[in-house]
């Protein structure tokens, strides 16, 4: 009766056959260098790279281990995407806002060029000019300046004197508070008195007041004189220094244009030419009108290269595997003098992964850029309007001075975020500039074909693992073995796992395994120890409940018929790894109005999935049993000693099975587990962990001892994942355990209760069925209620 559910041994497990991959060792083997079956990504990523449209950034969804980025950056290399215009980018000296450098962008090559002639000008200036100054041929001009001067000044002062002179007055220099003065002093017998001797004498009656008066008169007349004397003097000393200023000016004018001439020809920049013009009047500016010893022209003038570039054609990719603010966008470097922290200059400005990747493309994982405080609004800021503002306004420079504020750098960045599934939905929901800049989803699948060509993938996969870290050859039956494994994890029919950095540790532990044998060559049972030896180190929690239910102290049965008990099975995790154990649900029933009670539920410890899953199962009994009477009975369902959480569906038609015993007083073979989710119409539907949780049971029964009635109910959507170890398999082999798949909850109820469980024909079922019987203790608890009441 229940045959038709049973699979057949060869079905619990594929098997790869070794002599079907065409090697015997993974020597005769090429390695593969792309990502393989992941061709519509790859097509996609490609668009991405070669497309230039703005906003055409691409997020890759799905792409898993350590290696990712270096696979993406190998594909750019393999693309090969030429650059458009490549551009070096300088900073220089702002001399009106010093606080604001200016920013000057080259073709490739031009920047050190630049740079090299900015430094041997800066030289020039420092040594040459100064030189220049005290030529012998400059002093001659000045001196001649300098003598004409004297000449002019001479012409108005010697009449001057000679008309003090006749008046018994002359002109003489004295030190006072506020500098060397030039007076009128009475001259008396020939000796010029200052005022201090003058006093003397007034005091000691040497000059009789005729003569005292006179001179006072004359000196207050010539000391209005010599004050308007004095006004014409000066007008002709700042005549002349102005003439020895352009002089000097005019001299080193010329210098610096000679200089200068130098640049016209090397460079067709506008912003050269601006700049050079600014550093020839701040130099003018500098040497005679403000205190040039305080300038350094090699900083002063010098030009800050951020980046200097090579004449190739490729486009740079930079990988950034620590995306901070500070990596992106670049920093600018404190200064300290002698009492503490200074203002930076622009040589102090130092560019980032952005900068580097600008006319290429930037990599970075985005739950890396994400964990960095501020770095996502920056990369957004920067691809969004093109330009990359090395100190953004929000940063300060430390202990509240203000920062430099360079001149924001025009960049075309492509950049290539690789992320999950739950990161990209975060985005898309929360950051509306993310779906206008990030465009091209690059979706890699997790699972490629098990076929011929997926078989070839996997060896040229793993000859590659071998290659980059030295490993010995594998031989065709382990890369069988590690085949089937990426079918194992994959758990999928028909296909493989693209997780490839599984199967690369279990090469790698494989090697391990046979190195410590001194072999040559991993095998297939290299391969299968250290399989075994992976789910061990993660196993002591499964060891344990093993334990408990060996002693005691869980309870549950593995032997026997129960009324109302049947055995559900469930996972748990330990990093990669996943365990299945057995868990007891019981139902208890009787006349009443509650329905059906979810214990779990009622104690706060239902999930939403497994809540939903309860409801549906009280839409299935409706269905199920369509009786003209209410259905007037009080059920409850529990996982019995289970003190966590309980979530998802997949014991839902284990319960409902449990619940059908419970009502027909129908025993349920104990032997036997079920794992399947339920709808409301009876069909059995796919659950996770199928492989796991028939082989939790299968150890709880090998241990007590295996008596040929044991076995795993589950869905017919699952049979084709099946990939159950060797034992258990031998187990089905030799008739000690069985495997059964169902399509629907009354072939699941046939195998655990023996007996038909019927089928629903107008409105009724077959005599000696489950349903019928179960239709008919219906209508005694409606009797009963109905007689109570």
């Amino acid at each position: 009766m229940t045959e038709h559910t049973k699979l057949k041994w060869q079905q619990v497990r594929w098997q790869c056959d070794a002599s079907d991959l065409g090697f015997k060792n993974t020597k005769e083997v090429a390695p593969v260098e792309v990502i393989i079956g992941q061709d519509d990504a790859l097509e996609a990523l490609k668009f991405a790279i070669e497309c230039h449209a703005y906003g055409q950034n691409a997020f890759i969804r799905g792409l898993s281990g350590t290696g990712r980025m270096s696979m993406v950056s190998k594909i750019l290399q393999e693309v090969n995407p030429q650059v458009v215009n490549k551009l070096e980018h300088c900073y220089v000296t702002n001399f009106k806002q010093p606080d604001r450098p200016n920013l000057i962008s080259l073709p490739v090559g031009d920047g050190r060029k630049f740079e090299r002639m900015m430094q041997s000008l800066a030289k020039f200036i420092a040594e040459d000019i100064q030189k220049s100054l005290e030529s012998d041929e400059l002093q001659t001009k000045k001196t001649r300046l300098e003598e004409q001067l004297n000449s002019q000044v001479e012409q108005l002062t010697q009449p001057f004197e000679k008309e003090l002179s006749q008046h018994s007055l002359a002109m003489i220099n004295i030190n006072t508070q506020q500098g060397q003065q030039t007076l009128i002093a009475p001259v008396v017998e020939g000796e010029v008195l200052d005022p201090n001797a003058w006093q003397q004498k007034i005091a000691a009656k040497a000059i009789d007041d005729k003569l005292q008066k006179e001179l006072m008169q004359a000196q207050q007349i010539y000391s209005k004189k010599l004050e308007e004397l004095g006004r014409s003097v000066n007008e002709i000393r700042e005549a002349a220094n102005i003439e020895v200023t352009n002089l000097l000016e005019n001299h080193v004018s010329d210098l610096i244009d000679n200089e200068i001439a130098k640049f016209e020809s090397a460079f067709s920049h506008a912003k050269v030419a601006e700049y050079l013009a600014a550093v020839k009047a701040d130099l003018i500016e500098q040497f005679f009108y403000k205190n040039a010893q305080n300038i350094n022209p090699a900083e002063r003038y010098s030009v800050n290269l951020l980046l200097a570039l090579d004449d190739s054609s490729n486009c740079p990719v930079v990988i950034e595997r620590v995306p901070s603010m500070q990596n992106l966008l670049g920093s600018i470097e404190s200064k300290w003098g002698e009492k503490g922290p200074e203002m930076a200059d622009h040589q102090s400005i130092v560019g980032g992964s952005l900068l580097r990747a600008d006319g290429g493309y930037l990599v970075v994982d985005a739950r890396e850029l994400l964990a960095e405080p501020g770095a996502w609004k920056t990369l957004i800021r920067t691809i969004k309007n093109e330009l990359l503002e090395i100190v953004p306004a929000e940063m300060s420079w430390p202990f509240g001075k203000a920062s430099l504020k360079p001149e924001p750098i025009p960049v075309n960045i492509r950049v290539i975020l690789i992320g999950d599934s739950s990161l990209y939905y975060m985005l898309d929901n929360n950051d509306p500039d993310f779906p206008e800049l990030f465009k091209v989803l690059v979706d890699f699948d997790s699972v490629i074909d098990r076929d011929q060509e997926g078989f070839n993938n996997y060896a040229g996969i793993i000859a590659k693992i071998i290659e980059e870290d030295g490993l010995m050859p594998f031989n065709a039956a382990a890369v069988a073995r590690l085949i089937e494994h990426g079918a194992r994890v994959c758990s999928q029919d028909e296909k493989l796992t693209a997780k490839f950095s599984r199967v690369a540790d279990l090469a790698r532990e494989a090697h391990f395994l046979a190195s410590k044998e001194n072999k040559r060559v991993v095998t297939g049972t290299h391969v299968s120890d250290a399989i075994k030896r992976t789910k061990k180190r993660a196993g002591l929690s499964s060891r344990k409940f093993q334990e408990r239910l060996q002693d005691g102290t869980i309870n549950l049965d593995t032997e026997g018929y129960t009324v109302g008990q049947i055995n559900g099975l469930a996972v748990i995790h330990a990093g990669p790894i996943v365990y299945g154990f057995p868990s007891r649900l019981t139902t208890t029933i009787g006349p009443g109005r509650a329905g059906v009670i979810d214990i779990e539920g009622m104690a706060g410890k239902s999930g939403s999935i497994h809540t939903k899953g309860f409801h549906i199962l009280g839409g299935l009994l409706r269905y199920m049993l369509p009786v003209e009477h209410p259905l007037t009975f009080s059920a409850s369902i529990a996982f019995e000693q289970s003190y966590g959480g309980i979530d998802g569906d997949s014991a839902s038609g284990a319960e409902f099975c449990c619940l059908i015993s419970a009502l027909t007083q129908i025993p349920i073979n104990q032997g036997f587990a079920m794992t399947g989710a339920i709808d409301q119409h009876g069909r059995v539907q796919a659950i996770g962990g199928v492989n796991e949780k028939i082989e939790g049971f299968f150890d709880t029964c090998h241990h007590r001892g295996l008596t040929g009635k044991q076995g795993v109910i589950i869905p017919q959507s699952n049979a084709g994942e099946l990939m159950l170890r060797h034992d258990v398999q031998q187990a089905c082999k030799d008739g000690l355990f069985s495997i059964h798949a169902v399509a629907h909850i009354g072939e699941a109820m046939e195998v655990l209760m023996e007996q038909p469980a019927g089928v629903l024909v107008g409105g009724e079922y077959a005599a000696g069925t489950i349903m019928e019987k179960a239709m008919q203790m219906a209508k005694i608890y409606w009797q009963n209620t109905q007689a109570k009441g």
